[in-house]
């Protein structure tokens, strides 16, 4: 049996049919009509529309747990001073002070002394505490930390 050749006896029946289905030719309206409802139908979505409630849901909890995460390593972790700013040293009865000195060298001063002093306001923009232009030339009380050697480890400022 050979399959290249059409069989003779369907050659009339299909030459037939195929010159009567050549005159049953559809409008270009109709396919242009088809083409917009099937368009209407099954529109294209925006890339957050395809996501699925559930798809949606896990993608919320990650963000939470990331953002849980990124608020403990925050609080967990100690900012360090920044330029301009003074980190502060707790060596006497719990009040702040400025440290001047690593925390390290303030803790391993055998002996400190306190002593009363007088500083520019100037000085202490130096250290990040802001001061206005108006008070900028005036001096204020502060209280000094001094380790044996006379080197200034701390200071806090005085209200008298």
């Amino acid at each position: 049996m050979n399959h290249d050749l059409p069989d003779p006896d369907l050659a009339a029946p299909l030459a037939a049919l195929r010159s009567a289905s050549a005159a049953c030719s559809t409008p270009a309206r109709v396919e242009h009509a088809l083409m917009a409802a099937f368009a209407a139908q099954f529109a294209r979505k925006r890339w957050y529309q395809r996501l699925s409630p559930a798809q949606w849901g896990l993608a919320g909890s990650l963000g939470g747990a990331t953002a849980a995460l990124l608020a403990v390593l925050v609080l967990r972790v100690p900012l360090p001073g920044g330029a301009g700013q003074a980190p502060l040293a707790h060596p006497d009865d719990g009040l702040a002070f400025i440290a001047l000195v690593s925390q390290e060298r303030i803790e391993q001063e055998p002996n400190p002394r306190m002593l009363e002093t007088s500083l520019p306001r100037t000085e202490l923009a130096a250290l990040g505490v802001p001061v206005s232009p108006d008070t900028a030339g005036d001096s204020v009380r502060a209280e000094m930390l001094v380790g044996a050697d006379g080197v200034p480890l701390a200071l806090r400022l005085s209200s008298q």
